[in-house]
């Protein structure tokens, strides 16, 4: 079935009012700090929307479909983990990170460790976070080439100038809500392409009689090592991204910061069921289609006009917002501990200025990755690589700083910043048969261990 003309006409009016969202919330950005972390006066679902509007994306929808449709269930890690980060950072984290006056992960990391930690956890960070932009771009080119008749390379300069336009004129502000009702559509289309995917299939016994119990409905398919090194990808991903982060210095009190984290915490697991059931209905119907255009090919098979239309659209969106987030969060970091540490004489205005000019730059240096690998990648294997190098880098360390508070010595902490990305990208490069999180991980975390030991009576005992 072809893309017509109330597909288009549906899709083009729904982006229309997502967008004119954007563009008023523009109106309240008076500085940076508006644009940055919305004046900090966002309430709980404005928090929710941020988050689940960057975590939400192409790689929680039409890549858990594409997953799903070569693996099954296992495809659900990304939504899952990504919820259960989402409760540890509301049970744990919120209240510290609400504490600080900065707005960056690595300004806290610096103010600790010393400015070479600093800069390292800028330059890590942002080079995950960038990776992250990238798969939302192979699932925008999936999409749009689903839909239309278009080279691969045109559907990605047409993401990048969408993801542009989502985040440059509101900042915060308008990621914060063009997120929230992203999220609301994404919500309510995943789960009625589930449903209706669900019972095509025949049901559970449908798809019992089609697909064996293991690897298909097994949650660790592709094996514990790659499966499991997913979920903590997530989780620590979750508890180490800048623009989260972001999202909960956004909030107006506390309350409203844990509220919309736990709101996020609860729905981020539903949307991946969603593609999951889509991914298994279109490998036993469609098995020779390319899997990451299983979803917008279900979509325009098996849905009514009027409703696949908003589906497109809001797929669309999904991966443009996720993409759009992620570059707000690499752009605050650079703005406020690069460009402002070298240039710490510049009004709010010519940092405003610089703040959107490091979004686009961002997104074109994704755009030119995307070009330069080509269109053959599996999503959500670049969003775990992403999520892979941000958790090694900040995780333990950011929890050193929260809990252990001055217990940990600048160069102890320096080294785990630097050490633990780095064997996250020596592993990949080298394809090491053991997932190189869990070894970036240890190291990182037995560094500030032999280094709380080593101190241990300097900094438990009260001595100078």
């Amino acid at each position: 079935m072809d893309l017509n003309i109330t597909h288009l006409m549906v899709m083009i009016v729904a982006i229309i009012v997502v967008y004119s969202l954007g563009i008023n919330a523009g109106r309240r950005v008076k500085n940076s700090v508006d644009f940055s972390v919305s004046g900090r006066k966002a309430g709980s679902f404005l928090v929710m929307g941020t988050i689940l509007g960057t975590l939400v994306g192409g790689a929680s929808t039409i890549g858990t479909a594409q997953l799903a449709y070569l693996y099954g269930l296992s495809a659900w890690w990304f939504t899952l983990g990504g919820g259960i980060g989402c409760l540890l950072l509301a049970l744990f984290m919120v209240g510290p990170m609400r504490e600080t006056t900065f707005e960056t992960v690595s300004r806290i990391i610096s103010t600790s460790y010393g400015k070479t930690a600093g800069v390292a956890a800028v330059l890590f960070i942002s080079l995950g976070m960038i990776i992250n932009i990238v798969p939302q771009v192979f699932a925008s080119q999936a999409l749009l080439t689903s839909m239309f008749d278009v080279d691969m390379r045109l559907a990605a300069l047409l993401t990048v100038i969408l993801a542009v336009a989502y985040v440059v004129f509101g900042g915060a502000w308008g990621t914060g809500l063009m997120g929230l009702t992203k999220i609301l559509l994404t919500c309510t289309c995943m789960f009625i392409s589930g449903v209706v995917a669900f019972t095509l299939a025949g049901g559970s016994g449908g798809l019992n009689s089609y697909f064996p119990a293991y690897p298909w409905f097994s949650l660790f398919g592709r094996g514990v090592n790659t499966d499991l090194a997913s979920a903590v990808a997530l989780i620590v991903g979750v508890l180490s991204s800048q623009i989260y982060f972001q999202a909960i210095l956004s909030s107006r009190d506390l309350k409203s910061a844990r509220s919309g984290v736990l709101l996020s915490a609860m729905l981020a697991p539903l949307i991946g069921i969603g593609g999951i059931l889509v991914g298994l209905y279109m490998r036993i119907n469609y098995p020779h289609i390319n899997p990451a255009q299983a979803l917008p090919l279900f979509v325009l098979n098996h849905l009514p006009d009027w409703f696949a239309g908003i589906v497109l659209a809001t797929l669309l969106l999904a991966s443009i917002g996720t993409g759009a987030g992620l570059t707000l969060g690499v752009s605050t970091m650079l703005n406020r501990d690069l460009y402002l540490r070298l240039q710490p004489k510049a009004d709010d205005q010519q940092a405003l200025v610089v703040f959107r000019l490091l979004i686009i730059m961002v997104m074109f240096l994704a755009l030119l990755v995307v070009l330069v690998v080509g269109d053959n990648a599996l999503i959500l294997s670049w969003s775990y690589l992403s999520l892979s190098l941000r958790g090694a880098a900040v995780f333990f360390p950011l929890l050193a700083v929260i809990f252990l508070k001055g217990k940990v010595s600048p160069l102890a902490g320096t080294l785990a910043v630097i050490l633990g990305p780095t064997i996250v990208i020596a592993g990949t490069l080298l394809k090491i048969s053991l997932n190189p999180l869990f070894p970036g991980l240890a190291a990182s975390l037995v560094v500030l261990l032999f280094d709380v030991v080593r101190n241990r009576k300097k900094y438990f005992a009260g001595q100078e």
